[in-house]
C-alpha cells in the first residue's frame, strides 16, 4: 500500500522526489531489461550495500515503481520487475543516455 507524502507542485520536483537518487535510476535501467533477483541487483550495482538496495527497493516498491514477488520455496526467492508506471520512466532515462553520450562527446 502507497504510504502518503507531500507532493511537490513542481512536476519535476515530483521526478526528483521519487527518481532523484543515482541508485534508484540504475535500479530502473536494470530492470528495464526485465525481472531480476535481489543477488543480480546486486551485482551489477557494484559499489552499493545491500542495506541502501534492500531499502531503495522497498521505497520504489511503496511508490509503484516496482513490484516484489515472493516465492514459497527454501531457500526464498524473490524477485523485482517495473510495474506500469516503472516502465514508463524508459522515456527519462533514454534521455539522460542521449544527453549523457552528447556530454561526453563534447567534451573530447
Amino acid at each position: 500500500m502507497l504510504k502518503r507524502f507531500e507532493l511537490p507542485e513542481c512536476s519535476i520536483g515530483v521526478t526528483l522526489l521519487l527518481m532523484g537518487d543515482r541508485w534508484k535510476i540504475l535500479i530502473v535501467r536494470d530492470l528495464l531489461t526485465g525481472t531480476k533477483r535481489f543477488g543480480e541487483l546486486k551485482k551489477s550495482l557494484d559499489d552499493i550495500s545491500q542495506k541502501t538496495l534492500t531499502n531503495h527497493l522497498r521505497i520504489m516498491e511503496e511508490h509503484g515503481l516496482i513490484k516484489r514477488k515472493v516465492y514459497a520455496e527454501v531457500p526464498p526467492k524473490v524477485e523485482y520487475s517495473l510495474t506500469e508506471l516503472g516502465e514508463s520512466l524508459k522515456i527519462v532515462l533514454n534521455a539522460m543516455n542521449e544527453w549523457g553520450d552528447m556530454y561526453k562527446k563534447s567534451q573530447k
